[in-house]
């Protein structure tokens, strides 16, 4: 998903920057489920978020793995970290949306988007969500909150979700140019 995502904001004309936040899980929790594994295999190039990352963004896209209805510790942990920047106001008016999966339908994808959207809020971030602005919306994985899907057991993604992650990449980025220039 955040590959679509990347692909959609540079056709968009961001420039873009794909990261991942530190793994916190050990290797063997990781070994233990193949998906993950492969996943985590395949990210290992995958610079890794800071801060200062944040700072320079104008726009962020989250994605996030769904667990047990919130957001991935990692990432809270990485959100939980920026303490300073958010004290700073270094956060506020970033131009932020998010995109979840889960190995099932009704997995909580859509309570993961909005339980990291509540901690955004405390940014003074504005949030991008998609709505339903596109008709594609109806049809893939989207919901008016943010692109969402299912994994199988192999860590591949059931249907068509591709263009509700575009639509929602494209939306973030005319929205924080909107924004970036007074209109």
């Amino acid at each position: 998903m955040a590959k679509w995502a990347e692909e959609a904001g540079k056709a968009a004309g961001a420039e873009v920057k794909v990261l991942k936040v530190q793994e916190l899980a050990p290797e063997s929790a990781i070994a233990s489920n193949p998906a993950w594994k492969a996943h985590y295999d395949e990210a290992k190039d995958v610079p890794v978020a800071s801060s200062e990352d944040l700072e320079w963004a104008d726009a962020i896209i989250f994605s996030t793995a769904t667990r047990f209805g919130a957001y991935a510790s990692q990432l809270k942990q990485f959100i939980d970290m920026q303490g300073g920047l958010w004290a700073k106001g270094a956060l506020s008016n970033k131009v932020v949306s998010a995109m979840s999966s889960a190995q099932n339908d009704h997995g909580g994808q859509e309570a993961s988007i909005l339980s990291l959207y509540t901690s955004l809020f405390h940014w003074g971030a504005i949030i991008a969500a998609p709505g339903y602005t596109d008709p594609v919306l109806f049809t893939t994985g989207g919901n008016p909150y943010g692109a969402s899907a299912t994994v199988d057991q192999d860590g591949n993604i059931v249907g068509e979700v591709k263009p509700a992650v575009e639509v929602q990449a494209k939306r973030m980025v005319d929205i924080a140019k909107r924004i970036k220039s007074g209109s």
